[in-house]
């Protein structure tokens, strides 16, 4: 017996000391490759690129993870417990390897011949989630188990809790305790409910098989089990344990909704940070404050939306996207499952057709009605210029089946509309620095990604033509000087066919004045002045306002607006007339900022002299005033001389072109705009041939705004339609709203300007008594003589041009 029991001590003994030799040799083989458990306080976990609106609104958020760091005093206790009793119920006692739960590990081991259960402890875990992988081995479990003893020597409890709840993924993209918290409840991990927080700490052993919008049963099941436990443990009462037993699984599907719709101001902040930090962008939390406020992205939206539709409307009905007649409302529901809302249209399936409307099912699975009076505009389209017969009763428009679009009112009734075959965009600048206040790419992202406002270049036609008259302004032409609007042929060498352009209206007018060419779009006159400036002056003027050469074309057709430009191009340029003269760069971020609040950036964009930023104010309405400038609430990371912009052209040619685009509002092009009461803005209207776009740009002195319209592929808009008609009153619903209670803003006078009367039949200074005479604005050199001056050789009084460049027909 004795020798039986020396037998047994001795093998244990040789079997301890083997086991013994055997770890510390593994320690000693692995040891030096064991990573630093001080670099685990140093660690940075990944957190997703968030993109707001200059007054804190969420716009976007980009990453794969959704993470929010929690700090280990803000986990509540009873969440702890959970997850303790879930996990590691000796967590507080163990030194990071629980040897129970691994002889446990062991015996099944044992007895099945596979890993079931690894018998890992928090802080094995947090080993194996920021060192090691997911391999199943027994070299990856003694790295495990090494990792752990030293993360135990060197941290404290707390830490290496705080390292497991914000690092371990929980599903539906989130990692961490408190996105998982957001994802199925909406809230902060200190606003649930202890069986809330149970459901959460079951999730980490299989965040599929126990998440509670998948398997609600499952989850339910492992919630209990650990709501029992804590019970058992002593952790919580029989009254919260019965209460929490009896709460139901209440878990939905939550993300982060923005709270600004603005996809494509989010996507170029996005592209502009990957562009500073590459793949880091998407990870290290960074917080980008643009400089868009949410009033005005939201009155763009509207605007642009509103505006397409009603263009869409006068072309008439193109049909349903597609018929489904003869089939269930279970079948509708789910070819309504398929489709996306866009631009807030909702897609609908007609049920019944009433002489009153008709009824449709929407995505909610409820069927609404649609009333016939919104359903009046819907005559059939038969090309961009031709419609059908007005449609008499609902029947003539829409069939059982039929998938259409429907649009909700502010008092919840449903509107029958149509998806725009037409494409818009509009860009809004702070014109003093650039910033961009605005800016829409689209009628819908969901629809098309590509962002119309800074990608599409297409000719803006007479939108371009005050940049050729500034030119000319500052080379001895005068708004009070004559050119000829008569025919002009140009016959080269190497052409088939003369070119003969013509007026929109194939109208001739004979000597006009710069002014009025400018207010009533005179094709001729413009290229009567680009000739007589002449085509290099011309742009290497134009260039100054940040307008690439190889996009502008080398001959006269740039008088036309043949130029490719963008529309945030066309903003930036305009901005120099609206300032007074600087030349500002568009942008879009104003700030950067770390995940830990730590401002990494501020912009510092070239901006318009303080003195001169602020315009003139004239009493109109109420309020008080309001002038917006970016950046003045941020102090840069270091100290930072503001920059001062360039000045670019002759403040009073700014000035003198400045009235005579307040007259295209106030006489031409732009009148329709005058409805909107104000005394302060300028603009002009551009058509392309064919109207295959549409444009207005204009400003007062706080914003510069521009919008384009056509079709992505370019085709008519239809033969009446123009910038003033498409165009123009999408300009009008933003700055109206931009605009609202705001005094007018105009630019201040500069030194050296003349204010003389004018005979309107030779553009010189009138004499006492001329009928008719008029007061016009000029540099103080280029005041015109009295007509007693003429010189000899100038065929058209008061006009700059030599006599044969002024002749009524003029043959090349």
């Amino acid at each position: 017996m004795m020798r039986l029991l020396k037998l047994f001590w001795w093998s244990f003994v040789a079997v301890f000391c083997g086991l013994l030799l055997s770890f510390s040799g593994a320690y000693l083989y692995l040891s030096p490759s064991l990573p630093s458990v001080d670099s685990l306080r140093r660690i940075q976990l990944q957190i997703p690129l968030r993109v707001y609106s200059s007054d804190g609104k969420l716009i976007a958020e980009f990453g794969e993870m959704r993470r929010s760091p929690v700090r280990f005093a803000d986990i509540p206790p009873d969440f702890i417990q959970a997850l303790l009793a879930a996990e590691d119920d000796n967590f507080a006692n163990h030194y990071g390897v629980d040897l129970t739960s691994l002889m446990r590990a062991a015996t099944q081991l044992l007895k099945t011949g596979h890993i079931q259960t690894g018998g890992s402890t928090i802080t094995m875990q947090v080993a194996k989630n920021y060192f090691l992988t997911s391999e199943r081995s027994f070299s990856r479990k003694i790295n495990e188990i090494l990792l752990a003893l030293q993360i135990e020597r060197e941290l404290s409890k707390d830490e290496i809790l705080e390292l497991y709840v914000n690092k371990i993924y929980l599903g539906n993209r989130a990692y961490g305790i408190e996105a998982a918290a957001q994802v199925y409840y909406g809230k902060s991990i200190r606003e649930i409910s202890l069986a809330q927080m149970a459901m959460i700490a079951g999730l980490p052993k299989a965040p599929s098989r126990f998440n509670p919008l998948v398997n609600p049963t499952r989850s339910k099941e492992r919630r209990d089990w650990i709501l029992g436990r804590m019970y058992k443990l002593g952790r919580i009462d029989q009254a919260r344990y019965q209460q929490a037993i009896n709460e139901p699984i209440d878990a939905s599907y939550h993300v982060p909704t923005p709270e600004l719709a603005a996809p494509y101001i989010a996507e170029m902040a996005r592209a502009e940070m990957v562009g500073r930090y590459g793949s880091d962008a998407y990870t290290e939390g960074f917080r980008v404050t643009t400089t868009v406020p949410s009033d005005l992205q939201q009155a763009a939206n509207t605007s642009l939306r509103e505006g397409l539709i009603e263009y869409d409307q006068r072309h008439g009905y193109r049909g349903p996207e597609t018929r489904l007649p003869g089939m269930t409302k279970e079948t509708w529901l789910q070819e309504l499952a398929k489709q996306k809302s866009l631009g807030g249209l909702e897609p609908a399936i007609v049920t019944q057709v009433e002489k009153s409307g008709i009824l449709v099912l929407t995505r909610s699975g409820q069927e609404e009605a649609v009333s016939w009076d919104s359903m009046k505009w819907a005559r059939p389209f038969l090309n961009t210029n031709s419609l059908g017969p007005r449609p008499q009763q609902p029947a003539d428009v829409s069939q059982v089946g039929d998938l259409v679009r429907v649009q909700r009112q502010t008092d919840g009734s449903l509107r029958f509309v149509q998806l725009p075959a037409a494409q818009s965009a509009l860009v809004s600048l702070d014109p003093n620095d650039g910033a961009i206040r605005a800016l829409v790419g689209g009628f819908s992202f969901e629809q098309s990604n590509y962002n119309r406002a800074a990608q599409a270049k297409r000719q803006p036609g007479s939108s371009f033509k005050p940049f050729l008259y500034a030119a000319a302004l500052d080379n001895g032409f005068t708004a009070a000087s004559l050119v000829n609007d008569a025919p002009i042929v140009f016959q080269e060498a190497g052409m088939e066919e003369a070119w003969r352009p013509k007026n929109d209206n194939n109208t001739f007018l004979g000597p006009i004045r710069l002014r009025e060419a400018l207010y009533k779009s005179r094709n001729l006159v413009s290229i009567r002045v680009l000739q007589a400036i002449g085509i290099d002056y011309a742009l290497n003027y134009v260039s100054r306002f940040g307008f690439n050469k190889d996009d502008l074309p080398r001959n006269l057709s740039l008088a036309l607006g043949t130029a490719n430009l963008t529309p945030l191009e066309i903003a930036g340029g305009w901005s120099t007339f609206a300032n007074g003269g600087y030349k500002v760069q568009p942008y879009l971020i104003e700030r950067i900022e770390s995940r830990d609040g730590k401002t990494l950036f501020v912009a510092n964009p070239p901006r318009v002299p303080a003195n001169e930023a602020q315009p003139n104010e004239i009493a109109q309405g109420s309020g008080a005033p309001d002038t917006l400038l970016a950046s003045t609430d941020a102090s840069p990371p270091q100290s930072q001389t503001p920059a001062v912009a360039e000045r670019i052209v002759d403040p009073r040619t700014t000035y003198i072109l400045n009235s005579m685009l307040q007259d295209v509002i106030k006489r031409g092009t732009g009148r329709r705009a005058l409805s909107m009461g104000r005394s302060d803005i300028a603009g002009k209207t551009g058509t392309t041939n064919e109207s295959k776009d549409s444009w207005f740009s204009g400003y007062n002195a706080d914003y510069v705004t521009t919008v384009w319209v056509g079709f992505d592929q370019p085709e008519s808009l239809g033969r009446h339609e123009y910038g003033g008609t498409v165009a123009l009153p999408i300009w009008m619903n933003y700055m109206g709203a931009a605009l609202k209670d705001k005094p007018a803003h105009v630019q201040p006078e500069p030194a050296g300007l003349l204010t003389l009367r004018i005979d309107p039949l030779s553009g010189r200074a009138a004499s006492p008594g001329t009928p008719d005479a008029f007061f016009e604005l000029f540099k103080s050199e280029d005041t015109p003589p009295p007509m007693s001056e003429l010189e000899p050789g100038l065929a058209i009084p008061g006009s700059p041009l030599p006599a044969d460049e002024a002749a009524p027909i003029d043959l090349f």
